[in-house]
């Protein structure tokens, strides 16, 4: 079997990492309400643990809460223990299947905290696209071992690779960058 090079797929590659990467930064809470937040969240629901999007609806009626619409009434304080327990600093509000979440304020410990965070996970994604790389790097070197490819061609290639990563970083550390500008805006 021989190895092919395909910069479609090396590019495909790189825009996961970033999907992956805006999945992350869309949990992290900021000082409005979104549903993303309660994606993490795991509830223990008829034997086993479940995502809390299938076992409630969750909606943003204000810019400052969250509204859990549990479906099952013998659930509902599973959900809230779950939400509790999930160490987002949220208390819910039990109202019959409705669970109010008010967003507090973040202070301004907690921003700096969030945007530690936020880098961290943009290294990882850069790291990622760098793997990404890598990967199609040694693709590269080895059709030219095996004189599959030209030395200008490997060159060529090599070269839409690395503009293909560079795209891809500056696109995390755009993430980057709004993601921390909402997070220390007061």
């Amino acid at each position: 079997m021989s190895a092919q090079f395909d910069l479609a797929e090396i590019k495909r590659r790189m825009q996961s990492s970033i999907q992956a990467l805006k999945h992350e930064l869309g949990g992290l809470r900021t000082g409005r309400a979104s549903a993303a937040l309660l994606e993490p969240v795991m509830v223990e629901a008829y034997g086993q643990s479940m995502p809390i999007n299938q076992v409630a609806t969750i909606s943003v009626p204000e810019s400052r809460a969250l509204a859990v619409q549990v479906w099952d009434k013998g659930m509902v304080g599973a959900v809230d223990r779950a939400i509790r327990d999930a160490n987002l600093g949220l208390s819910p509000t039990v109202e019959g299947q409705i669970l109010r979440i008010r967003i507090p304020e973040l202070n301004e410990q907690r921003r700096k905290e969030l945007v530690k965070l936020a880098h961290k996970y943009a290294e990882e994604s850069r790291v990622a696209v760098r793997h990404v790389r890598r990967d199609g790097m040694d693709v590269l070197k080895k059709l030219a071992k095996d004189k599959a490819l030209g030395e200008d061609e490997e060159k060529r290639h090599e070269s839409e690779v690395q503009k293909a990563t560079d795209a891809a970083i500056s696109e995390v550390d755009g993430v980057l960058a709004a993601k921390e500008k909402e997070i220390m805006q007061v």
